[in-house]
């Protein structure tokens, strides 16, 4: 493997990485991290208990990671373990000891002290268990037992695979995102849902609990610059606030508002929960050329974005810090862009937390399963604008209905865990037919699931006529000069460009560059590339209509060299210049 260290590398503290509150959306007080060292084995499927280990392991970076500290891959005939120890801290006596997991890639077993607390299938979304009886007093074991076939698999796994090539990336197995406890009563909110309305000068707040309790909720909203408290009130757990003006949340005035939540039982408080919100709407209208637009708070809005696959030259696809993931946002919002497509990854919580109170829209796909779908449904046909219907499950290689059934059992976690995050205003459900299936039922199911933001239900390709967008992507070939005017949706630039050049020293590998893409010598000649392509091809197309375009990509990936940025974020192999000047231009006419 090529791994590559970060500036954060060498700052990761083994013994607590990644210490911050994972889930700023729902954060509790009384909490306490198992990011660290663990004991690991990898040991045969036959296997049924690990007594003896290999080494050790720092969570939560993935096994195959540089920042894990083993570097080995996981193989589908083999089982990843996990041992760690763990005191339960004396502010949790007298309540019940959830344990969180933000992440484990893909089926895995979850035991304290011997006991199986739990399973879960899925290699991207949260889940929690109830450990309190399992605890004893003074120190416990923690066991986690991972299956992950990787590409050997049905699985959702977006672009992972066992022998990395071109954009197919190494794979991550076991625990990649944080691990952490806390302590709740017996009765506590177990989701939050919160809808703004700017229209109406609303939020929507829907708590679930963990029991059939005839509870209430007292509401305190404040001001997160002053700290002035806006709205204090005691609702129903299904129920509306209301305001008598609002501050709206935009890229360029990321206003969030602060939400403690009092969960109250007869008369008691028994559960808090803090998080944040921001009032902003997302919707398609026409401007006052009568030209269908994206629209942002009632206002037509361009949307200038680069594709993020969220992979770390030290950690995969788990940034080495907090930092690492804030440094790239912030230089993305410095180059003149105003949003980020995540690309077929759902990323750490933190990272939409940061979008949101930076300023930055996201457009956030769901991870792809299914084997390739070949050459020739995946580059010629649609070069050749020749469309398939994507029910023949043959074709699409989704075939087996436990797969598909499985896609939409995680596209809707996936959805109800990101669904608060203010900066999110498209869904992707898929992307270049890669595991598509029944695209316009699921997008209709999406729709209907979320009302509040728009659906791209195939960036590229195999477009069946629904959602929101014509969604086109566009690579070597030149972007047609015209839009269709039959075509009643907006029209997006969802992936294009990836214009690669090579920077000496900072890339994973000096003998194995995907060759797909446009190549450039330097610095000069990219930048005169990429404003020639902006200034030629995309920025004459705004005025007919397109409305976001998504330029590929961020950095490097692995063997994928077209990043802006190198895949250590050393240097941006763009002129700044370039990009600022060129995304200046990249407005609608007032």
């Amino acid at each position: 493997m090529g791994f590559m260290k970060t500036r954060w590398t060498d700052k990761v503290d083994r013994e607590s990485p990644l210490p911050e509150y994972p889930r700023p959306q729902m954060e509790r007080k009384n909490w306490q991290s198992l990011n660290g060292i663990y004991e690991y084995a990898i040991k045969d499927a036959s296997c049924e208990w690990a007594d003896n280990f290999d080494g050790e392991i720092v969570v939560p970076f993935a096994i195959e990671s540089m920042l894990s500290g083993v570097e080995k891959a996981l193989l589908p005939a083999k089982r990843l373990w996990y041992r760690k120890n763990f005191t339960v801290p004396e502010s949790f006596n007298g309540l019940r000891t959830i344990l969180n997991f933000a992440a484990v890639d893909w089926q895995c077993k979850v035991y304290v002290n011997k006991a199986l607390v739990g399973t879960h299938s899925g290699g991207y979304c949260s889940f929690s268990f109830d450990i309190t009886d399992s605890l004893k007093d003074g120190e416990n074991e923690l066991v986690v037992c991972v299956y992950d076939p990787t590409d050997a698999g049905w699985q959702q796994r977006g672009k992972q695979v066992l022998k990395p090539k071109g954009f197919w990336y190494t794979a991550t197995s076991g625990i990649w995102q944080p691990v952490w406890i806390e302590a709740v009563d017996v009765c506590h909110i177990k989701k939050i849902r919160l809808t703004p309305d700017i229209d109406e000068k609303s939020l929507e707040i829907k708590a679930t609990t963990s029991g059939e309790y005839n509870c209430s909720l007292k509401v305190t909203v404040t001001d997160d610059d002053s700290g002035e408290t806006v709205v204090e009130t005691n609702i129903l757990l299904d129920d509306k606030i209301y305001f008598e003006k609002i501050n709206l949340w935009t890229p360029e005035t990321p206003y969030l508002y602060n939400i403690k939540l009092e969960l109250i039982f007869d008369g008691k408080v028994i559960d808090t929960v803090y998080s944040y919100f921001g009032m902003r709407k997302f919707s398609v209208g026409k401007d006052k050329y009568g030209i269908k637009r994206f629209m942002l708070n009632n206002e037509p809005y361009f949307q200038r974005g680069l594709l993020d696959q969220g992979y770390w030259s030290d950690g995969g696809m788990t940034p080495p810090a907090d930092e690492a993931m804030i440094y790239d946002i912030e230089t993305v919002k410095s180059l003149g862009f105003n949003m980020i497509r995540k690309h077929i990854k759902l990323e750490l919580d933190r990272w939409y937390y940061h979008c949101d109170r930076l300023g930055m829209l996201v457009w956030q796909d769901m991870m792809s399963g299914g084997a390739y779908i070949g050459d020739f449904y995946a580059g010629v046909l649609p070069n050749l604008g020749i469309k398939v219907k994507d029910n023949k499950y043959t074709t699409f290689k989704r075939e087996k209905k436990e797969a598909r059934d499985d896609f939409k059992r995680e596209l809707n976690e996936l959805l109800n865990q990101l669904y608060n995050h203010t900066s999110i205003c498209m869904w992707v459900p898929f992307n270049e037919g890669w595991g598509q299936f029944d695209s316009v039922q699921i997008a209709n199911a999406v729709k209907e699931f979320d009302k509040t933001r728009l659906v791209d239900h195939a960036s590229g390709w195999y477009d069946q006529g629904t959602g929101d967008c014509n969604s086109m992507h566009k690579y070597v070939l030149p972007i047609p000069k015209r839009i269709s005017k039959k075509d009643e949706r907006i029209f997006v630039i969802s992936e294009y460009g990836g214009y690669q050049n090579t920077m000496s020293g900072h890339t994973w590998s000096n003998d194995k560059v995907f060759g797909l893409y446009l190549k450039f010598k330097n610095t000069d000649t990219l930048s005169a590339a990429y404003k020639n392509l902006h200034e030629k091809q995309v920025i004459p197309l705004i005025d007919k209509g397109l409305c976001a375009t998504v330029y590929t990509q961020i950095s490097d990936v692995e063997n994928e060299l077209n990043g802006i940025m190198t895949y250590d974020r050393e240097h941006i192999k763009i002129s700044e210049k370039v990009l600022k000047e060129i995304n200046k231009k990249m407005e609608f006419v007032k």
